[in-house]
């Protein structure tokens, strides 16, 4: 039997998430080919998969993402009836490397050359103040070593504290800007990425909402 050379149109790799977008892939946006709205960000610290080491990793630099559909990875761009992808000729340079069957050429620039929102988004657009302040006050250089204390038998009464208002801070950063500028959910996931409450997981840590409010709470895990 001969080996696979060329691509099945299976949809795998479009249905396990959309790419990574690189500095060469800027035109396609300045082109109009994607919006911001059809991004996600993933901001340097954040916990995400890396499908190269199979494991979920905190994100070593900001990486900009083409959104999946709904609450699936499936790239939005993916057209699963036709089994195509409908930007094709224009696809990023991940789609244009990925071969399912030598998967060397998306490895060599796997974590380079990443574009950031600051890429993206002008000095001029008025949200580029809110994205500093976000990042500033609630970065995942801040968060994580908060996790790391919920390893301990009795996590420390402050650590859950601290968390807490960490996440409580984060929404109300995001709330402000969704008012301000009246912000979709997807364009609030390009311009603050996920929520903390969200990327931060911990199976002894349980997060209830109350409206816009925030309770963590602690229950040992087996």
């Amino acid at each position: 039997m001969q080996p696979q050379q060329r691509c099945q149109r299976c949809g795998t790799c479009c249905k396990n998430g959309g790419p990574i977008l690189h500095r060469e892939d800027l035109p396609l946006v300045q082109k109009g080919i994607f919006s911001l709205q059809n991004l996600v960000t993933i901001r340097k610290g954040e916990p995400a998969f890396n499908p190269f080491t199979g494991k979920v990793e905190p994100a070593a630099q900001e990486m900009i993402k083409i959104a999946g559909k709904g609450a699936s990875w499936e790239c939005i761009f993916y057209d699963a009836a036709q089994s195509a992808c409908i930007i094709h000729a224009n696809r990023p340079l991940e789609c244009r490397l990925l071969q399912c069957w030598d998967t060397g050429g998306i490895e060599a620039i796997y974590g380079r050359d990443c574009l950031s929102r600051f890429d993206l988004v002008t000095g001029q657009d008025p949200l580029t103040a809110h994205i500093r302040k976000h990042q500033q006050q609630c970065s995942y250089a801040k968060a994580l070593p908060l996790m790391e204390h919920l390893s301990s038998p009795t996590p420390a009464k402050v650590s859950m504290e601290e968390l807490t208002g960490l996440m409580q801070q984060d929404l109300q950063l995001r709330e402000q800007a969704i008012s301000a500028f009246r912000l979709s959910l997807q364009q609030e996931l390009f311009y603050f990425g996920r929520p903390l409450f969200q990327s931060l997981q911990h199976p002894g840590l349980r997060v209830k909402m109350a409206g816009s409010s925030i309770r963590l709470e602690w229950t040992n895990p087996v």
